[in-house]
């Protein structure tokens, strides 16, 4: 079952939904998440307390996806090139699993507001 969450740094809110794979389930039952963060072009990266295999690992990412890197242990935010990118697609260092999408008209405008010394924080939203 897909879940709702929220990605909040310096009082910017996110929402994104998790997929059904067996990796976002053991990123959903690790939230709370708050870290520093690290860019690599235009992708958020953050090393979570969560060991998961690869699944159907791609490198070539859609803007919007979040994913899961096995080596690094690491949540990833994809909303443009980054340093491996052959045109203006994300592309991850090497693959990754897909867990999830950022949602809502502006997502990709609000992350790209994001500092490499801000601090994110990922949680499972609130039923309203």
């Amino acid at each position: 079952m897909s879940k709702i969450i929220e990605i909040s740094f310096n009082k910017t809110v996110i929402e994104a939904i998790l997929n059904d794979s067996v990796t976002a389930q053991k990123v959903l039952k690790a939230l709370p998440i708050k870290s520093a963060i690290n860019l690599w072009g235009s992708e958020v990266y953050f090393e979570i307390d969560v060991a998961a295999d690869l699944e159907d690992g791609k490198e070539l990412m859609d803007i919007g996806n979040i994913a899961f890197w096995p080596p690094g242990n690491a949540f990833c935010i994809f909303f443009g090139p980054t340093p491996a990118s052959s045109d203006l697609r994300p592309r991850a260092a090497s693959a990754v699993t897909v867990i999830g999408k950022m949602t809502g008209k502006d997502a990709v405008e609000k992350i790209k507001l994001i500092k490499s010394d801000d601090i994110i924080e990922i949680r499972v939203k609130e039923k309203q």
